[in-house]
């Protein structure tokens, strides 16, 4: 996103394979706040006019609500995302350990067809591992990485809706001094102190309105341009599970026909090996006491 001094804005995403840049503005909030919007500790004169309808305050609870769930969100699903590509990592590189160790197994040095065996499976686990990394990569560019810059807004944002906050206790304390010298008998020093107040109140109601309203009108924006922000990730995503389970098929298909005996059920492997599993078991060294 361009960065300007009066708006937060999200535009369209960036193709897939490209980093996605979120926008975000001078304006903004405190960070992980997720109690509503911040309160101001201090105590302040209440006016007895209402300055801001409640269908408005309303509005704005909602509106940055949904924003802050949002936050979350991104939040959770960048660490779940995360999560996901260290296992697929570690899983190929245990597959690929194995096969190591299997082919430093002395069973390896005396029988030929047996080496045979596992060094092909050692070279599929190798050639997965391989696969899996670039998988990784292309992901961590694609959906990691335009998760976490769009999680980036998110501060910003959150001091523009403090910012809005502090205005407005701010407007509240000047209008309940103007309503208390609108009480008081029009005097000389009395009208002085009324003009004084009315003219400290105006910048402030104005600036209040203006930060009000721009995140009346931006909030939304933001929130309905996630879809659009995502999608390509996400399409990204599926196309590199798509091309890494594609090349597992070949893969493992190549390792099938080179181990030999494809045609094999898996109810005729599961005999076989119980039938050899009773032969260890009738050895004497195996017996039961």
């Amino acid at each position: 996103m361009g960065r300007t001094a009066a708006a937060l804005r999200v535009e369209a995403p960036n193709p897939p394979g490209r980093p996605l840049q979120p926008h975000s503005s001078d304006v903004g909030l405190p960070h992980g706040n997720n109690t509503g919007i911040p309160r101001i500790p201090f105590k302040i004169g209440q006016p007895k006019k209402q300055i801001v309808p409640k269908t408005v305050e309303r509005d704005f609870e909602r509106e940055y609500g949904k924003l802050q769930q949002l936050e979350e969100q991104t939040k959770k699903l960048q660490k779940d995302m995360k999560k996901s590509t260290d296992a697929d990592l570690a899983m190929s590189k245990a597959a690929v350990k194995i096969s190591s160790d299997l082919l430093s197994n002395p069973l390896c040095e005396q029988d030929a067809a047996f080496l045979g065996v596992v060094t092909a499976f050692d070279t599929a686990m190798r050639r997965m591992d391989s696969f899996n990394q670039e998988k990784v990569n292309q992901i961590q560019k694609t959906v990691i990485e335009p998760l976490k810059k769009f999680g980036s807004v998110f501060p910003s944002l959150n001091m523009a809706v403090k910012r809005r906050e502090q205005t407005l206790q701010e407007y509240r304390r000047l209008q309940a001094k103007v309503e208390k010298y609108e009480e008081k008998e029009r005097s000389g020093p009395g009208l002085a102190k009324l003009h004084q107040a009315r003219e400290e109140l105006r910048p402030v109601r104005a600036d209040f309105e203006a930060k009000n309203q721009q995140l009346l009108q931006e909030m939304p924006k933001f929130y309905s341009s996630r879809s659009d922000y995502f999608t390509p990730s996400f399409e990204a995503l599926l196309r590199a599970q798509v091309v890494f389970y594609s090349e597992m098929r070949s893969i493992f298909g190549d390792l099938t026909a080179q181990i030999g005996r494809a045609a094999l059920s898996d109810e005729l492997r599961e005999r076989e090996n119980e039938g050899r599993l009773g032969e260890l078991r009738a050895l004497s060294i195996v017996g039961d006491d």
